[in-house]
């Protein structure tokens, strides 16, 4: 199987359940957070709503700083509702399939840079970086998400097994 293979159908499995999460994340609760450390709950869902649309940056740029020298934060746009988030999920679903579709597994054996100010934080082969910094996050952000929506009290998805709320084998 060819390694664009592979990411296309990961996207895909990845997308049902991270669509499904979005799908609960409560309206008017962006500013929440669990902890002072932890970052607001609109924040977290548009990051999540967001990352597919990495593995297309990935392929088409050869780097990203994150802070680069001389120029403002990043701050991302604010999605507010349940609707503007899954436009956006589904925007970067189709951005990173268009971007997986046309590369080439030689490409994505070719490096790809994180910087932050100029420096080096990691330098890897494209389809590590798409396995550790799209795929892998995603799947991190997302199961913040639910830890999330459960303290919010709002129903949790089954995504690779049942959940307390849906797809349980005792129902």
């Amino acid at each position: 199987m060819k390694l664009t293979e592979l990411f296309l159908a990961e996207l895909e499995r990845e997308a049902a359940g991270t669509r499904r999460t979005l799908e609960r994340v409560p309206e008017g609760h962006n500013d929440w957070k669990p902890h002072e450390k932890s970052m607001p709950l609109g924040y977290l869902a548009a990051l999540v709503a967001r990352m597919p649309a990495w593995a297309a940056m990935m392929v088409q740029q050869d780097e990203l700083d994150m802070a680069p020298k001389g120029s403002s934060k990043y701050k991302p746009h604010e999605l507010n509702t349940n609707r503007e988030l899954l436009q956006t999920f589904d925007e970067s679903v189709i951005e990173a399939r268009e971007a997986l579709q046309s590369t080439t597994d030689e490409h994505l054996m070719t490096p790809w840079r994180f910087l932050v100010a100029g420096k080096v934080v990691s330098e890897q082969p494209r389809h590590i970086m798409l396995r550790d910094a799209v795929f892998n996050h995603l799947a991190h952000h997302r199961g913040q998400l639910t830890v999330y929506l459960r303290l919010n009290s709002a129903l949790v998805p089954a995504i690779y097994g049942p959940s307390a709320d849906e797809g349980r084998f005792d129902q």
